[in-house]
């Protein structure tokens, strides 16, 4: 399976070398053809007896073709470890019962986020696919954008991994304390971690020049230092997201919660659109998937697209509970463009050019009709996501984070809508992002009159254990006692020149 430019369809790459690249040289996104996705599909029905690792054997060997089946044992085995996932090493993803739905718990992992299933074993793509296109020479320099939880994840898997180097870069007050503990703590004689005055579009944006940038890259070239990503515009992120949908569907089935064939719903809370994009990935293989439903908080620039067909970042930017969704420009969603638009990068390419001059691009009526084939859409507000984890604990008996919280509102607004159709009714799975512990200053007050301003976090993750039972994260709790290592801010216009005086450097 080749991989091209989203932008232009003379640019294409074999999996090793896009994941190396993270980003193609004109700003464009590394992606499969829908039909070679389509023509790749295969029998969900023989996932059902098949362990997480094998499901995810199986899906590596269609999108990651050129790494070999040893290759991709030794990065399944090394990731999806007891080390990294302890007691949930075997199922990695588990999902449970939520009243009628269920909610897939994606937080089990060393940073406590879903980001720990793809970030644990990119690392080991980029290792094994550096060493087949490069000479022992060369660097791997990793730039990030983080809204939260990718900053901590990707610290975390490229920790120490040789001739490998990664910088993060977060929004100053657009993450929770407990997540810029996590990153200010790292360990590691390979990391830094710089925090941006901005928000995390203004990260997002900064990474994507310095990719794009060709004096960067003519310096990197001459210092043998390669650029690369561990955000979800790195296809090798993205692959692995798409294993525990069609894993869910398998359980569901296993367990005797659906029989195989019906279809079923996935509540993603949503920001950049990786996640719910893996979703769409695992309904063109196969998975019976009936509608991805996007769960935005007040930045609800995602529903209004659906809505309308009419993405405009010119709007307000809310700082929320759920920082990790506080995004207004969802890269991911260029994809999904592509694919939907039947492979026209000269297509995609014209809408990202509108959305870089004008802040905004209208889709035509044929495609957003695609979109709305698959692809539901609906907000919640501050107020709404409060009660949502309140309804959650008092009525079913269960913790849930800012982000998962998101999802479940919109999941109720959704059932609403549907209610008058009799035969409507489909189990839906919320995606649970990360521990509620990552947010806990924001959870607490929802299930229990407290003055959290007279207590700090670690307290509070005391008494919401107290009230909860539900366990406290050990690399969380742990951050009390960890030295803080990275406290520098710099403003946007600073951090390019941090990069190029890291490059040149030559030891980085």
């Amino acid at each position: 399976m080749k991989l091209f430019s989203t932008r232009n369809l003379n640019i294409e790459a074999m999996p090793k070398t896009a994941i190396l690249k993270g980003l193609s040289d004109d700003g464009g996104l590394f992606c499969p053809k829908i039909e070679d996705i389509t023509s790749s599909a295969f029998n969900i029905e023989s996932m059902l007896g098949l362990s997480y690792k094998d499901i995810a054997k199986k899906v590596f060997k269609i999108f990651l073709s050129d790494f070999s089946e040893e290759e991709l044992k030794i990065a399944i085995d090394g990731a999806y470890s007891k080390k990294n996932f302890g007691s949930y090493s075997d199922v990695v993803t588990p999902i449970t019962k939520i009243g009628e739905n269920f909610i897939l718990e994606l937080y089990h992992g060393p940073t406590s986020a879903f980001k720990d299933v793809a970030l644990t074993i990119l690392p080991r793509f980029l290792s094994i696919a550096s060493k087949s296109n490069f000479d022992e020479q060369n660097k791997i320099y990793i730039l990030t954008a983080t809204s939260g939880d990718t900053g901590k994840a990707a610290l975390s898997g490229f920790k120490d991994v040789p001739d490998t180097f990664i910088t993060v870069f977060y929004p100053t007050d657009g993450v929770s304390n407990i997540q810029k503990l996590q990153m200010q703590t790292s360990e590691g004689n390979n990391v830094s971690v710089i925090a941006v005055n901005g928000n995390f579009d203004d990260c997002q944006r900064l990474v994507k020049e310095i990719y794009t940038d060709k004096d960067i890259a003519k310096i990197a070239l001459e210092s043998k230092v390669l650029l690369s990503s561990a955000n979800s515009i790195n296809i090798g992120r993205l692959v692995p997201q798409i294993v525990y949908y069609i894993y869910s569907y398998a359980r569901l089935v296993k367990d005797d919660h659906i029989k195989f064939g019906d279809k079923i719903n996935f509540v993603v809370p949503t920001g950049n659109f990786g996640d719910i994009l893996a979703g769409f990935l695992a309904k063109l293989l196969g998975t019976p998937i009936d509608k991805l439903i996007i769960a935005s908080n007040s930045n609800n620039v995602l529903t209004d697209f659906v809505n309308t067909g009419v993405y405009n970042k010119n709007r307000e930017f809310y700082k929320t509970i759920s920082p990790s969704m506080d995004i207004l420009v969802s890269s991911n969603l260029e994809r999904l463009l592509f694919l939907l638009s039947g492979n026209d990068a000269d297509y995609v390419k014209s809408l990202m050019d509108d959305l870089n001059k004008k802040g905004m691009y209208k889709i035509d009526d044929g495609l957003l009709s695609k979109i709305r084939e698959t692809f539901v859409a609906y907000y919640a507000d501050e107020n709404e996501c409060k009660r949502a984890i309140k309804e959650a604990f008092t009525k079913d008996s269960r913790l849930i984070d800012t982000h998962t919280a998101i999802a479940y509102a919109c999941l109720n607004k959704y059932s609403i809508d549907h209610s008058h159709i009799t035969y409507a009714f489909k189990p839906s799975v919320i995606l649970s992002t990360a521990s509620p512990y990552k947010f806990v200053k924001s959870v607490l007050p929802c299930v229990t009159d407290v003055n959290i301003d007279k207590i700090d976090d670690f307290e509070c993750m005391e008494r919401l254990h107290e009230l909860s039972n539900e366990p406290i994260p050990e690399g969380l709790s742990a951050l009390k006692d960890k030295k803080i290592r990275f406290d520098t801010t710099l403003d946007y216009n600073k951090c390019k020149s941090f990069v190029i005086d890291n490059i040149n450097k030559g030891n980085l």
